[in-house]
């Protein structure tokens, strides 16, 4: 939900409402104390941490609110350090909205494919249509259409028409992406690990490379789309146990994903 500028690296980021359980900090250390001296954070609530960054950046910072709860956040192009390597784009189109970072390299092929020439300028316009147009008419499995996306980048897709949440992130790892769990239990997708750390305390992890989460559908790979995702326990320097990275589990596999049409939930099927 918060965005920021650090290391010449531009940010982003938004909240959801469903929990990935795995990513909460556990209660104990179970096995694994903390330095003699630490004291545990806690987490913030969403309005909180919205507040905290826009604060923080009075003149280079904007967001978008929703009636459900959910925000998105995004520092400005003139904001002090812009990024020189990761350009950033927050764009709307018939209540979808998109905060992507980084590049697809054959944009203007996926442009050509999706029917969308003199339509579409950017790449985050692009997701939001390749997203209606899994929303809409399913025609092809998710992971499909975001494996076609080369390049590197990440995304967050806030629809507000349903409420749910789509992010993904490129399997090269180009850019940097993290996701946690705020007080309330909504979810915070930011690509900067300081604003994670100050928000969610121990309740954060990165988010995995090559996957796509979606709020209803819950977290999969595009690259290995027949494998499910598993939790592996996390410990910071601080002896601390963290929220869990996730990994591919290639010991588990899915029966099928089936094509999903218009009349049913295309994030259905991930389960």
């Amino acid at each position: 939900m918060t965005a920021e500028q650090l290391q010449k690296r531009s940010s982003s980021s938004s909240v959801g409402h469903t929990e990935p359980i795995e990513l909460r900090c556990p209660e104990s250390t179970s096995g694994f104390p903390p330095k003699p001296g630490y004291r545990w954070r806690h987490p913030k609530n969403p309005d909180e941490i919205l507040r905290d960054f826009l604060s923080s950046h009075p003149a280079h910072s904007f967001c978008a609110t929703f009636s459900g709860g959910a925000a998105l956040a995004c520092l400005g192009p003139q904001a002090p350090h812009p990024s020189l390597l990761c350009q950033r784009f927050f764009c709307s189109f018939d209540e979808v909205y998109c905060i992507f970072v980084g590049s697809i390299s054959n944009l203007s092929s996926l442009v050509r494919e999706y029917g969308l020439c003199g339509r579409i300028s950017n790449e985050a316009l692009l997701v939001i249509e390749a997203y209606r147009t899994l929303r809409d008419r399913g025609p092809y499995p998710a992971d499909k259409v975001v494996e076609d996306l080369a390049g590197s980048f990440a995304f967050v897709v806030y629809d507000n028409m349903t409420g749910a949440v789509f992010a993904a992130l490129s399997g090269d790892g180009g850019v940097p992406l993290y996701w946690g769990i705020a007080a309330d239990g909504s979810v915070v997708i930011c690509d900067d690990v300081e604003i994670m750390k100050g928000s969610c305390a121990k309740s954060y992890a990165p988010f995995p490379t090559g996957c796509m989460f979606h709020s209803e559908g819950g977290l999969r790979s595009f690259e290995h789309p027949m494998n499910r995702m598993k939790a592996m326990p996390r410990v910071d320097s601080e002896g601390a146990m963290c929220g869990a990275s996730f990994m591919v589990d290639a010991a588990s596999k899915i029966a099928a994903i089936p094509r999903v049409g218009s009349a049913a939930n295309w994030a259905s099927s991930w389960a």
